[in-house]
C-alpha cells in the first residue's frame, strides 16, 4: 500500500527546506508551491517512487540525493535553464520513467518564451532522451518509439547553445560598414559630377540590330 506525503502549501522564508523527520517508508512525496530552493532534506526519503516539486524556486544547482526507486519526477515551473541538470538526474534516479519540466528556461515551448516553435521543443526531446533512455513519458507525452530511435543517433547534437553576451560585440555607429567615400557619408555634405559627353550611340555596330529590319522597328 502507497503512502502519499502531501504537505500543505506554506511560504517558507528559509532557503532550503531541511526534513528532521525519517520517512523512509514514504512513496510519493508533494512539495508544490513552498518556494524550496533546495531539496537536501529528501535524503531521509530513501524509498520515494513519486516526487512532486511543482512551482519552487529551484535553479541549476538542484542536487537530489540517490533515490534508486524514484520513477516519477516533476520539476514544472521553476527556475531550470541549463540542460546539465539531466546528467545529475541520470546519476541519482536510474529508475526514472516519468519527467516534466514544464515551465523552465530549460524546456523550450511557448509557455515560457513565445519565440519558441515545435521544432526548437522537439529537439529538446531528442536531447533529453538522449540523457536520460529509461524515460517513457516526457512532459505531455508519451514517449514514441521513432523517438526513442531518433534520440539514440542523433540526440547528443540536438542541444541548443547560445553565445555569452560577453562574446557578442555590438558595433558603435561609427564604425558602420558603408560603400561610399568618405566624403559623401555625410547627407548635407554630399557631393556631384556634372559632365557632357561628346559620344552619341547610334547602335549601328550593336549584334542585336543585324537581325532587325528597318521596316520592323
Amino acid at each position: 500500500m502507497a503512502v502519499c506525503t502531501d504537505l500543505e502549501p506554506y511560504h517558507f522564508s528559509l532557503l532550503s527546506l531541511s526534513l528532521s523527520l525519517s520517512l523512509s517508508v514514504s512513496l510519493c512525496l508533494s512539495l508544490s508551491l513552498y518556494h524550496c530552493r533546495s531539496l537536501a532534506g529528501l535524503k531521509a526519503f530513501t524509498g520515494l517512487e513519486e516526487l512532486v516539486v511543482d512551482n519552487n524556486l529551484l535553479g541549476n544547482d538542484l542536487q537530489l540525493p540517490r533515490l534508486p526507486t524514484l520513477h516519477t519526477l516533476t520539476l514544472n515551473k521553476n527556475q531550470i535553464s541549463f540542460q546539465a541538470l539531466l546528467e545529475h538526474l541520470a546519476e541519482a534516479t536510474p529508475s526514472l520513467q516519468y519527467l516534466s519540466l514544464l515551465g523552465n528556461e530549460a524546456c523550450p515551448n511557448q509557455l515560457v518564451s513565445l519565440d519558441k516553435d515545435e521544432d526548437d521543443y522537439q529537439r529538446y526531446r531528442y536531447f533529453v532522451l538522449h540523457k536520460l533512455p529509461t524515460l517513457k513519458f516526457l512532459d505531455t507525452r508519451k514517449v514514441c518509439k521513432t523517438e526513442q530511435q531518433e534520440a539514440e543517433a542523433r540526440g547528443a547534437f540536438m542541444k541548443v547553445v547560445k553565445p555569452k553576451s560577453s562574446d557578442m560585440v555590438v558595433s558603435s555607429p561609427s564604425t558602420l560598414y558603408t560603400p561610399l567615400p568618405r566624403g559623401s557619408r555625410d547627407g548635407k555634405n554630399h557631393k556631384g559630377v556634372l559632365a557632357k559627353c561628346r559620344y552619341i550611340y547610334y547602335g549601328k555596330h550593336s549584334e542585336g540590330n543585324r537581325f532587325i529590319r528597318n521596316d520592323q522597328l
